[in-house]
């Protein structure tokens, strides 16, 4: 259960953003012992890709900050944080942890099934994400994109940490994400109506 827990929580964490949580994973195994991945995963703590995904994680900070830009950048990530997402969830379920002892009876017969599940929740959460960033930036002009993206990287931050250290929190936030989502996209739905209604009001004046 914990290990189902632990991959959810680091797929979800990767369609927010694609490099943090793989970052998160290699930074604890190479510097820590709170997360061992296990043989074939052992890349992820490997200096060089954790270089590169620094730096991608530099880009995607600026990039998804930028109104305008920050939509071409979740187009492209169409790809890449479900992609990120199956490698999260593959790397962190079969991975021994501070809550999780045994994981090799894990999906030890179908490797390639947490790989799977990993991409449609990082996908699922994307969507949610690239559908409810447009109609922010439209209600508040541009000026929401910088303070949402801020949100969901320290979301993601805080999702990978917990995934692994107490994966049992991961519930809540999923609860949140799936309460949370459908509201922020009523409201800000609500609030590009208020701000047409009030520019058809001066235009009339």
């Amino acid at each position: 259960m914990f290990e189902l827990l632990t991959g959810t929580g680091l797929a979800a964490s990767a369609g927010l953003n694609a490099y943090i949580p793989l970052l998160t994973v290699g930074v604890l195994a190479r510097y820590t012992s709170l997360i061992a991945p296990p043989d074939g995963w052992q890349w992820i703590s490997n200096g060089w890709v954790l270089a590169i995904l620094a730096g991608l994680l530099a880009v995607e900070l600026v990039a998804d900050k930028v109104p305008v830009v920050d939509h071409v950048n979740d187009v492209v990530q169409t790809v890449i944080r479900p992609t990120a997402g199956g490698l999260a969830f593959g790397a962190g379920s079969s991975s021994e942890t501070v809550t999780v002892s045994d994981p090799g009876e894990f999906f030890s017969s179908n490797q390639w099934i947490p790989i799977v599940v990993g991409v449609l929740i990082a996908l699922g959460v994307h969507l949610l994400k690239s559908t409810i960033r447009p109609v922010i930036n439209t209600a508040t002009g541009g000026l929401g994109a910088p303070v949402a993206s801020t949100a969901e990287d320290a979301t993601s931050v805080v999702m990978s940490v917990v995934a692994i250290l107490l994966p049992v929190l991961v519930l809540v936030f999923l609860v949140v994400l799936v309460i949370g989502g459908p509201w922020l996209i009523h409201r800000a739905r609500e609030r590009r109506r208020e701000r047409k209604a009030a520019r058809a009001a001066g235009y009339r004046v």
